[in-house]
């Protein structure tokens, strides 16, 4: 750049004109397409004179047959539809597309009580499987997002194989609480002097500290009861990051599909993953707001069918969870009457009761490719906890609490205990 310069410039502007880095708006892959397009060789993009007529196919949209030759109607990738083009199956070599565009024709054809594939689709044929490589497509591209956002080790995959719905819209995924208006977290001033925290807690420990009893064992397995709380190990604990007493506050740990349901329940999510009993799976995560501005809300939610407001009330109903449009994958969790997951006050950086974490750990082995629910509104047994003091989830009290769906819902869970009804 400074070469192309008529005038001289002074020693320290040429070293900052040298030196000035510009951002490239464009993605790595529509670099390499644009290349392709205007034949300009690029090693670092992997385009080089043995491929530069290579291109990629995005997706295929049609189907005909012609003197027992195949033929598929190609979507370029990096290129607009006016540019799809017909190609012999020999020209292609893309298997997988081949494979997907294969199992949604059958899937339409046997929708239309069709038992072979004719020479040439019909036009409504076409357009379905046109639409369902265009999800796919949009699919795959909030699966990134979501990847590229998440803080956590556990990735997240999107299927959608029963209709054409798409990404939810005005939803942000977040990895922890978002603080409404005029809210503050306090944070942790003091951590544990522990070097074993396990085996050699110094007075008990960050539980300890607040008269409570270690929640995990070694394993990072929850072994207290429901409606106790789990105060874990902080930023100010001498302890480092492999102490046991650190296990929500690492985050998601298994692989998790968000996926389309069969049966009218919208979006659902499955674990990939076996998960062993009283393991932590996921958070529930939201925008933290109080409970004025969540009663003002749910008015509103209420004329839209449902909402996702989940009452803060392990000392006292001050706030409110919502995660109608900013929240993680736990938004996308179905109820059941029979849940595999429980809800758990957890406790890490801040020292605010009235404002706990929730938790979510699994209530018994769960298989991969099994849907992960828990109750929307689970009773806990006054027995069982520790004080007067009652889980987060939910209260005695029942409707006012967990993610609040003010309206009559039918239950369709499908367990053998169900209730008929969510309220």
């Amino acid at each position: 750049m400074a070469e192309n310069l008529k005038e001289p410039l002074a020693p320290p502007l040429q070293r900052d004109v040298l030196n000035c880095n510009v951002p490239c708006k464009m993605s790595w892959d529509e670099m390499e397409v644009l290349c392709r397009r205007e034949r300009l060789r690029c090693r670092q993009l992997g385009v080089i004179g043995a491929n530069i007529n290579d291109y990629e196919v995005e997706f295929l949209c049609d189907y005909k047959k012609i003197r027992e030759e195949e033929f598929y109607l190609v979507k370029w990738k990096g290129y607009p539809e006016a540019d799809n083009s017909w190609e012999p199956k020999r020209n292609l070599k893309c298997s997988k597309l081949m494979k997907q565009f294969h199992q949604d024709l059958d899937l339409e054809l046997r929708r239309h009580k069709r038992r072979t594939t004719p020479k040439r689709l019909d036009k409504e044929v076409s357009s379905v499987l046109m639409q369902k490589a265009k999800l796919r497509q949009n699919l795959l591209r909030w699966e990134v997002h979501l990847n590229e956002t998440r803080n956590h080790p556990g990735h997240i995959f999107v299927v959608n194989d029963v209709d054409l719905e798409g990404p939810p819209k005005n939803f942000t995924y977040i990895n922890n609480y978002k603080v409404g208006q005029g809210i503050v977290l306090n944070v942790m001033a003091v951590g544990c002097e522990c070097k074993n925290c396990f085996d050699e807690p110094v007075n008990g420990c960050c539980p300890g500290a607040s008269l409570h009893r270690m929640a995990y064992n070694e394993k990072g397995q929850v072994r207290i009861r429901p409606g106790k709380p789990i105060y874990e190990c902080n930023s100010q604990c001498s302890c480092g990051p492999d102490c046991p007493n650190r296990v929500v506050q690492k985050g998601i740990q298994f692989d998790l599909c968000i996926f389309k349901t069969e049966n009218g329940r919208g979006w659902g999510v499955r674990t990939l993953q076996h998960i062993k009993k009283n393991v932590f799976v996921m958070e529930y995560v939201g925008e933290i707001i109080t409970t004025d501005e969540a009663e003002r809300r749910g008015h509103i939610y209420d004329r839209e069918g449902s909402t996702y407001l989940f009452d803060l009330d392990y000392v006292e109903d001050v706030y409110t969870v919502d995660a109608a449009h900013h929240g993680n994958i736990s938004h996308f969790v179905n109820h059941s009457c029979n849940p595999n997951l429980q809800v758990f006050n957890v406790f890490v950086d801040n020292i605010d009761e009235r404002l706990p974490r929730i938790a979510l750990f699994s209530t018994r082995p769960i298989r991969a490719g099994e849907e992960l629910t828990f109750d929307y509104k689970m009773h806990i047994d006054p027995v069982d906890t520790e004080s007067t003091k009652m889980d987060s989830s939910f209260s005695l009290a029942g409707l006012n609490s967990s993610p609040k769906k003010r309206i009559r819902v039918e239950c369709r869970c499908g367990s053998d205990s169900c209730r008929k009804y969510l309220f």
